[in-house]
């Protein structure tokens, strides 16, 4: 009996766990990212002013203590009361969050590369709010794409995390005003 034209067999099975694995691909950490880097930038903005490398520093350290919050968090959680994780857990566990660190280099860059552009400490600040609010917005619509969703809910996962972006900007400005 074959399994031609049935939606059966290994061609079916590589299918199915492709979708699923686009279905389970966590952008979770990427927009976390984003707004920890943006609150990191209010928070470094309400202390006046600072060397930029404390600033990228700053950012770049703070997503790593983050990221390993939350890899032992997901390796010692739950799972540690069933079994020790192997490896591969670790592995797996340290990949899955690495968008939490990701999400804070544009940020950082965007502040080493502020003194080329002109700009003071404020406005290196302010650049690296927008690129933050931006990568935010840029991981929630990848997000939703790579779970196939449609436009409309792409356009709407964008909308939501923008206005949380700008109430991050609405924060920005009373902290600093």
């Amino acid at each position: 009996m074959s399994t031609r034209g049935t939606g059966t067999g290994p061609a079916a099975g590589r299918r199915e766990r492709r979708t699923e694995h686009r279905a389970h691909a966590d952008y979770t950490g990427g927009v976390y990212g984003s707004m920890l880097a943006a609150s990191v930038v209010i928070g470094a903005g309400s202390l006046g002013s600072f060397p930029r490398a404390e600033l990228v520093l700053l950012l770049l350290l703070t997503s790593l203590v983050f990221w390993l919050a939350h890899v032992h968090a997901e390796l010692f959680g739950a799972r540690l009361a069933r079994h020790p994780p192997d490896r591969r857990e670790v592995l797996r566990a340290c990949r899955d969050e690495w968008p939490i660190v990701k999400a804070s280099v544009p940020p950082a860059a965007a502040v080493a590369v502020s003194p080329l552009l002109g700009l003071d400490v404020q406005g290196a600040l302010w650049l690296a709010l927008c690129v933050a609010v931006a990568g935010q917005v840029g991981w929630s619509v990848a997000a939703a794409h790579r779970a196939g969703a449609p436009g409309r809910l792409m356009a709407t996962t964008a909308s939501v995390n923008l206005l949380l972006g700008l109430v991050i900007v609405v924060v920005k400005i009373a902290v600093t005003h």
